[in-house]
């Protein structure tokens, strides 16, 4: 191997190992920005899987669902609560603001809007399945 050759190998080295640091720090950042969202979300996301208005919602889309002979798919997503029927789906993510529902159809979401946990889980569960039947 010639001098240029080895030359041009420990530069091509030297270059990759500095993009591989900066790929690992731009990663490292975005891990730690992810988790402090997380954290700031974490009460909302508690309140979201034990609150009453959660248990409320899920025996109201199990009534209703049933009443317009519908099966409502329910799973949990990390802290996501994912309600979906045929190919529209209603989710509920918890936020540093608050509990935001998104709704989704065809896997495309076409709107959200913040969640008050006061309200009526009824009066969700049938707006949303209002357009289904």
């Amino acid at each position: 191997m010639s001098f240029l050759d080895n030359l041009e190998n420990n530069l091509k080295t030297l270059e990759s190992q500095e993009q591989g640091k900066e790929d690992a720090e731009r990663q490292q950042r975005a891990r730690a920005s992810e988790r402090a969202r997380a954290q700031a979300a974490a009460p909302n996301a508690e309140e979201l899987k034990n609150g009453p208005y959660t248990a409320e919602l899920l025996r109201q889309a199990a009534r209703v669902g049933h009443g317009m002979r519908l099966k409502v798919q329910i799973a949990w997503l990390g802290s996501t609560l994912r309600l979906e029927v045929r190919e529209r789906r209603l989710e509920l993510r918890p936020t540093p603001d608050g509990i935001v529902a998104a709704y989704l159809e065809n896997n495309q979401e076409t709107r959200t809007e913040p969640l008050d946990l006061k309200g009526s889980p009824e009066e969700l569960v049938r707006e949303w399945l209002s357009a289904v039947a």
